[in-house]
């Protein structure tokens, strides 16, 4: 007996639509580590690879291996009856010809169930060899989608170039050409380091230290406001001295505080309220402390997803079909980074890794001319 529930249905649904147009029919093998799907378009140009692990579900049983054989384009409408954050459960007897589905809504006693039938496909499951790839990018998946999506208006075909200078994306066609370079990410807006895969809150450390940085230079205004208190202080007592003392008076200060040009311009506002010229100063720096941290933090923000990462053997440089590539950008849904892996003569590894699990695309180059 097979029960799966999932946090949410929309995970499903991702999935589907990522793979609906590569794969018409294909069986869901479920065993004690999960379930996972493998299959070829019909054109056998590319395989698809999908495992949603047991420790991804909510609850999960599977008393043995069993194949669940489904028509991906029937359980997409049958899929289409949930809301996204429903809590779908996914049900099947031994040896039973029906796929039994619950949605239970999280903000209602609304439950819903569907069946589903069955179907038995003929399919062997392919054995994928470990490869060791000469070269891997690791880029944002909405970057991609757009490379891909972009050239494919220019031409049928992408060559992907991995190399010292980068990876580039190249298409020519009858009426025009497209080539895109992206570089390795050496420094980002605010951090200055390069994005790699693991999600640990490296960023939030430089926040924490450039808010130090900025509490200490709110406490070097502070006091520098002091100083100029009892100055101005001291100025008022000086004032009854000569007036030609006024000059060497500023020129003190100058040489004292290491100020531009500016404070001698404020010299006689501060002479005049000292006490004003202290809380300006305090007012406007708390609005620059929020501003700077706010705008740091939008910047490790955008590290978490603008950061092209390549790591390089030898030099790689393989034809693809565009149309199967931008199928697959259909996945940047489940992940924000998609790794390209490759290697001369090898299909081209497509990588989504989510929290429940992943979804690959192997793609077989392009040989001599389009």
């Amino acid at each position: 007996m097979l029960e799966a529930k999932l946090q949410e249905a929309g995970l499903l649904k991702k999935l589907l639509d990522a793979i609906k147009e590569l794969v018409t029919d294909a069986n869901f093998e479920c065993n004690e580590e999960g379930i996972n799907l493998q299959a070829m378009d019909n054109s056998h140009v590319a395989l698809v690879s999908v495992l949603i692990q047991a420790a991804g579900f909510k609850r999960y049983r599977c008393d043995r291996p069993m194949p669940l054989g489904v028509n991906l384009g029937s359980l997409t409408k049958v899929l289409k009856c949930a809301k996204d954050d429903d809590i779908c459960t996914l049900k099947a007897a031994d040896e039973a010809d029906l796929l039994n589905l619950v949605y239970e809504a999280k903000n209602s006693d609304r439950i819903a169930e569907y069946e589903m039938k069955l179907m038995d496909i003929d399919s062997d499951q392919l054995g994928i060899p470990e490869t060791e790839y000469d070269a891997r990018v690791t880029l944002p998946s909405n970057e991609f989608s757009r490379i891909v999506r972009d050239l494919s208006l220019l031409g049928e075909s992408v060559r992907i170039e991995v190399s010292k200078e980068g990876v580039r994306f190249a298409s020519e066609g009858e009426a025009a050409n497209g080539s895109i370079l992206l570089r390795q990410t050496e420094g980002s807006i605010s951090g200055g380091k390069i994005v790699a895969l693991s999600k640990d809150g490296d960023d939030d450390g430089e926040v924490k230290e450039e808010d130090d940085e900025e509490e200490n230079e709110d406490d070097d205004e502070d006091e520098e406001g002091s100083k100029k208190k009892k100055k101005s202080k001291g100025k008022k007592e000086k004032k009854v001295k000569k007036e030609d003392g006024d000059e060497d008076e500023e020129m003190g200060d100058v040489d004292e505080d290491g100020e531009e040009e500016q404070d001698d311009e404020s010299e006689d506002e501060e002479e005049s309220n000292g006490k004003k010229r202290k809380k300006k100063a305090s007012s406007s720096s708390k609005p620059a402390k929020k501003a700077k941290t706010s705008k740091s933090k939008k910047g490790d923000d955008d590290d978490d997803t603008s950061g092209v990462l390549i790591e390089m053997n030898q030099h790689v440089s393989l034809t693809f079909s565009l149309k199967y590539l931008v199928n697959f950008s259909k996945s940047g849904s489940l992940a924000n980074k998609v790794q390209l892996m490759m290697s001369n003569d090898v299909p081209l590894l497509v990588a989504y890794e989510f929290d429940q699990g992943h979804i690959r695309y192997y793609l077989a180059p392009k040989i001599g001319d389009d």
